[in-house]
């Protein structure tokens, strides 16, 4: 059920989508507008839940430990620990149970999902955007995450594409991690990205949405659709999948006049996808549909399944300016704006079987 109306809540205003029973964006785009979340301090809780997949408990623990060496308070979800068919996190019940507990917990700050894997699509209809909304804490996590982003920039709250309990784990010292850490207590990033063959330039504003499209696209129409709004910069990032896959994913958010309503588009990792046409790579793919738009476009920005992932608020109202020597991507909120070179952002090494497992991908 679409969620409408206009609600004002501290700065912000959040205007959605007005009462549209064929439940079909297209007919009628929304003017999104997410308020941010407080910023945390030390000793502030954080809550570890787990969406999706199953996440191996010691895994859960270890990032647990990295929390509280950064000077946070974690807090386990009450279900996490159990595993269902083999593979879910629990029941949708139960998963469900554990995203209302974090949101309930007036003390918790933010939220960080343990993995991704698939199941976020069956908690859509389970969630009501003016509970997100009455509870606006930084949602943490990517890939299979990326439909709780969805949620809750329909619901008006800003969240953060970033690393997960999995990854958090190994450390937490890599600048994936701290970067994190960094804009969890209010310094705000600033990236500059080196040039990229397949760049369009252009210089664009808009709300930040998307994530992994094999996970946003088949969210179309739904109240998890952030695509559904108007003057989007949209951040795609895939794994391990064909080039036909993306290509057909592609075109149905095309169909469905989502580059239409694009300022920009941020073109991310795709990590170990198929080279089964004669294209040079899958952003040189893509730019040969986005060309037609006249928008500028980011290729190569390091987020998604990559060793690197750095974080992006998601709702965010950011600016992106593509040149010939390079390109910015600026979030235009309050924080301690921060520059960042992307280009000499490094992680350890992972095996890549190692980090689709942690992702959900394979087993």
């Amino acid at each position: 059920m679409l969620i409408s109306g206009i609600l004002i809540t501290g700065t912000a205003l959040v205007s959605c989508q007005k009462e549209n029973p064929d439940n079909n964006p297209s007919d009628n785009e929304m003017t999104l507008s997410c308020i941010k979340p407080d910023y945390l301090k030390a000793g502030d809780k954080i809550a570890l839940i787990s969406p999706s997949y199953h996440t191996p408990m010691e895994n859960v623990e270890k990032t647990a430990d990295v929390l509280r060496g950064w000077g946070f308070d974690p807090v386990i979800g009450p279900n996490v620990g159990k595993i269902v068919d083999g593979r879910y996190a629990g029941t949708v019940e139960e998963r469900v149970s554990d995203i209302r507990w974090a949101l309930s917990q007036k003390d918790v700050k933010a939220i960080i999902c343990n993995r991704g894997g698939y199941g976020t699509i069956q908690l859509i209809d389970k969630l009501s955007l003016s509970e997100l909304r009455s509870s606006p804490k930084w949602l943490i996590g990517f890939s299979d995450i990326t439909t709780l982003h969805g949620l809750e920039t329909r619901a008006g709250v800003m969240s953060i594409h970033g690393t997960m309990s999995s990854f958090l784990a190994a450390g937490g010292t890599d600048a994936t991690s701290t970067l994190l850490r960094d804009l969890l207590l209010g310094k705000v990033p600033r990236y500059e990205v080196p040039a990229h063959s397949q760049n369009i330039t252009g210089k664009a504003s808009g709300t930040l949405v998307g994530g992994n499209i094999c996970t946003f696209a088949p969210n179309l129409g739904t109240q998890a659709d952030a695509t559904a709004g108007k003057d989007l910069i949209l951040f795609i990032e895939e794994v391990e999948e064909s080039m036909h896959n993306i290509d057909r994913q592609f075109n149905i958010l095309a169909m469905n006049g989502v580059l239409d309503r694009c300022k920009g588009v941020i073109l991310g990792e795709f990590t170990d996808c198929g080279t089964e046409f004669t294209y040079e790579s899958v952003e040189a793919m893509l730019r040969n549909y986005l060309k037609e738009y006249g928008i500028p476009v980011l290729c190569g920005f390091p987020a998604g399944h990559g060793d690197v992932n750095l974080p992006l608020v998601m709702g965010a109202q950011v600016t992106l300016d593509v040149r010939n020597d390079g390109a910015t991507l600026s979030f235009n909120i309050d924080g301690q704006q921060t520059p960042v070179q992307t280009g000499t952002v490094k992680a350890p090494a992972m095996s890549l079987s190692k980090r689709l497992f942690l992702s959900g991908k394979r087993d």
